[in-house]
């Protein structure tokens, strides 16, 4: 969506793709924009929170990537609070 809204560019986002395939993971090419540790990378999990912010005219939207994993759902509610 951050990049169908122009928050990332085409240079960026080719950058991700070629990183992500390099990786093994070429379907991880969207989920690089707020996943930015190579921890996350490597291991293909949101370890973080993640947080990107866009003004739509008079509306303020915070996107937020946040751990699912059990062993990082603490940082997910320290992150979000």
């Amino acid at each position: 969506m951050l990049y169908t809204l122009g928050e990332v560019d085409k240079q960026t986002m080719h950058k991700y793709e070629k990183e992500s395939s390099n990786a093994g993971k070429s379907s991880f090419k969207y989920a690089w924009v707020l996943d930015e540790r190579p921890e996350e990378r490597a291991r293909g999990v949101t370890i973080d929170v993640g947080m990107r912010s866009i003004n739509l005219g008079e509306k303020k939207v915070i996107f937020l990537d946040a751990p699912g994993h059990r062993e990082f759902v603490p940082n997910m509610i320290s992150g979000t609070a």
